[in-house]
């Protein structure tokens, strides 16, 4: 009885193709945002985990001043290389705590120039930020103490200025400082907030200091704390020794800050799965819509087919059939809109994360979700029609016109 049931809900639906394909768009349309929401979603989210990976394991960022509204930071006096020393004596359970000064350059190659990011640190800052060499080598402890004038350059800058020529041993200008090229980084891409992190040249700090920042300051520090360690409990001994060497006295605030990464990556992540689950439900109010159209069309179609529905109860038919075929044509209206939602979701989320340039990461749970959410559509917003069609009076039906 259901194949036959089937049958004639199919035949009913191709009599109406046209009329039967608008009543599904609502659905194609819901289920189809709703997917390609949540997958666009789920990309964006995998992306700042990343950028935020690429930054560095189990790191904390120190800086003089505090941030936020109504506090200033320009008053705050910068950290020296003594901070850094005091940090690394005392400080337990991290990997490295690396300075760092940074700063606008131009750079000039032969005929080239281009203008970049020069940093002042040492070869801690490397460990803090994952960071390997692709080619070349670290500094050497004479150089950093000397501060002599050599470098180590991120791929942007080996591409715009060297080209594909081996960039070891040749002679960049930066500023007025003729640089050694003693390194090239590995490859880090765009950060999160849009950067190139690999236009970058690093160099000894006393010779940034020196030679192109002119004073002794250093603008943050980088502290990166050993696997298993809580990142807490790093940031609340960094608080303490700072205070004590700044002369912070008790009830005083922190003329300084310490961010923690893992906090600024749970927070970034935190509020792309609420951007998320916000666009999914807007989407997901069209499958409402698309419910609607479904039950309305499905009245008219009762409307319509009243005489038909007479004969077959006048010949014997039950009421559950009626309601039955009037059911399923409904349910296979929704499934039908739900199947051709899923494929026009996924061509949609794949056209947006590749624009986007965001990982494709597909979720089968919502495409289960979605698809047995268009059924359910199908039987909520069919059952009324149908049973409307179930309890006409056969002789009142024989007689409309």
């Amino acid at each position: 009885m259901l194949t036959e049931t089937l049958k004639l809900a199919l035949r009913a639906i191709q009599r109406n193709a046209l009329r039967s394909f608008l009543t599904v768009l609502g659905i194609i349309i819901g289920v189809g945002a709703v997917i390609a929401m949540v997958t666009i979603g789920n990309g964006t989210t995998a992306k700042v985990n990343a950028d935020m990976a690429k930054l560095g394991t189990n790191l904390l960022f120190v800086r003089p001043g505090q941030f936020g509204p109504g506090r200033a930071s320009s008053e705050a006096k910068p950290f020296n290389v003594r901070d850094i020393e005091a940090l690394r004596a005392e400080l337990s359970g991290v990997r490295a705590v690396a300075p760092r000064t940074r700063a606008s350059a131009t750079l000039v190659y032969g005929t080239e120039n281009r203008t970049s990011t020069v940093m002042g640190t040492d070869n801690s800052f490397l460990i803090t930020q994952d960071w390997a060499l692709q080619a070349g080598r670290l500094f050497l402890d004479s150089e950093v103490r000397g501060g002599r004038a050599v470098c180590i350059i991120g791929k942007t800058v080996r591409e715009e200025l060297f080209g594909p020529y081996d960039v070891l041993g040749r002679r960049l200008r930066v500023n007025k400082i003729s640089c050694e090229v003693i390194g090239l980084l590995d490859t880090k891409g765009e950060s999160s907030f849009g950067t190139d992190q690999d236009d970058v040249v690093i160099m000894p700090l006393r010779a940034f200091q020196r030679r192109i920042a002119g004073n002794t300051d250093i603008s943050d520090i980088l502290v990166s704390a050993e696997d298993g360690v809580e990142t807490s409990k790093v940031q609340t001994n960094i608080e303490r020794l700072l205070r004590e060497r700044r002369g912070i006295t008790a009830g005083k605030e922190d003329d300084f800050s310490v961010g923690d990464l893992s906090q600024l990556a749970a927070t970034a992540t935190g509020m792309t799965q609420v951007l998320t689950g916000l666009l999914g439900a807007v989407a997901g109010v069209s499958l409402l819509v698309g419910g609607i159209g479904i039950m309305n069309i499905m009245l008219v179609s009762v409307t319509e087919r009243t005489r038909e529905i007479g004969i077959r109860l006048a010949i014997g038919a039950l009421e559950r059939q009626v309601l039955l075929q009037f059911l399923v044509e409904a349910i296979v209206l929704s499934l039908f809109g739900g199947l051709v939602g899923i494929l026009l979701g996924l061509a949609l989320a794949w056209l947006a994360t590749s624009a986007l340039h965001v990982p494709f990461i597909l979720n089968t749970s919502i495409i289960v979700v979605a698809f047995v959410f268009s059924a359910l559509v199908g039987v909520v917003f069919g059952y009324f029609p149908a049973r409307r069609a179930a309890r006409l009076d056969p002789i009142e039906a024989l007689r409309h016109e």
